[in-house]
């Protein structure tokens, strides 16, 4: 599959994300004014932050696509790490709105229990079936395409799941048995699940644009490749870093030094093939050092 065939599916993937956001959040603002739970206004949230991120998430593929140019020599996949980023602090905030509402409700004691129980569960469980489609989907572009936006994207829908069963259990605990304050505990853990999750993607987004070196395992699975590579005697220097969905790769490898330079260049082609095989989104640069060569003083290389 071309990488024109790729960045369609990636695309389709990324409008798909933000359509079936937009029709949730249209839906759970209907089930809310019926209902007035605040388990439902939890879903909400995090149905509108799906939005934004979904959003987010289409610029940045749609950016991060554009080739390098000569103000952004390595590209432009930093832009899915800001977005990020920025859509963390809006997560947390969030759900800072919802516990501090929640806790409200539990301190007052007395609260109203939510109406038309049964319209906010049929809405809750049309967007589990939406979401459920959505991330069927992006689990098949991320397979095919190698996306990490995507595959990311799709693990959040996956864990918008659980708050969406919790708003059920509220509403039917309220409706059938008349117990109100299970609303407001869902709720807190609701915004409790949404924070946990905006850390880590803030953590991840920051790690990136700190320069953090990529995966161990990817790390190691380079080393793997290098190490048993025809021509090549041995390597080093193996340095990563994280771009979005990019990971940069610089490494020396050592050749036989009475070889010719384009025996030399044929070896170092082929390892950079070799690696970008296994993973698509790395962009690999090696240079080439002659076996045994001794390290000139001057080099600044620790």
């Amino acid at each position: 599959m071309t990488q024109a065939n790729h960045t369609a599916l990636n695309l389709s993937a990324g409008l798909l994300s933000v359509a079936a956001a937009a029709v949730l959040v249209l839906a759970k603002l209907w089930a809310l004014s019926q209902t007035g739970a605040l388990s439902v206004a939890a879903t909400l949230a995090d149905s509108l932050m799906d939005l934004m991120m979904s959003l987010g998430g289409f610029v940045a593929i749609v950016y991060a696509a554009k080739p390098a140019d000569e103000d952004h020599a390595f590209g432009h996949t930093s832009a899915e790490d800001l977005a990020a980023l920025a859509q963390s602090a809006f997560i947390i905030a969030s759900a800072g709105i919802i516990a501090a509402a929640a806790v409200m409700r539990l301190i007052e004691g007395d609260v109203p229990l939510p109406r038309e129980e049964a319209k906010g569960i049929a809405v809750i469980v049309f967007s589990i079936v939406v979401t459920l489609g959505l991330v069927a989907w992006q689990r098949r572009v991320a397979r095919t395409t190698g996306n990490r936006v995507v595959e990311a994207d799709s693990l959040h829908y996956i864990g918008d799941l659980i708050p969406n069963i919790g708003a059920i259990v509220a509403l039917f605990a309220s409706g059938w048995f008349g117990i109100g304050q299970i609303d407001s505990i869902v709720a807190l853990g609701a915004a409790g699940f949404l924070a946990f999750g905006a850390i880590r993607i803030g953590k991840a987004a920051l790690d990136a644009l700190m320069d953090r070196r990529a995966d161990p395992k990817m790390i190691t699975a380079i080393e793997d490749i290098a190490r048993t590579f025809p021509g090549v005697h041995g390597f080093h220097d193996l340095k990563t870093r994280q771009a979005g969905s990019r990971v940069f790769v610089n490494m020396h490898i050592e050749l036989d030094a009475d070889q010719s330079l384009r025996d030399a260049h044929a070896i170092g082609a082929a390892l950079r093939r070799a690696i970008v095989a296994q993973f698509p989104n790395a962009d690999v640069l090696i240079h080439k050092d002659p076996i045994g060569e001794p390290r000139h003083p001057e080099d600044p290389r620790p």
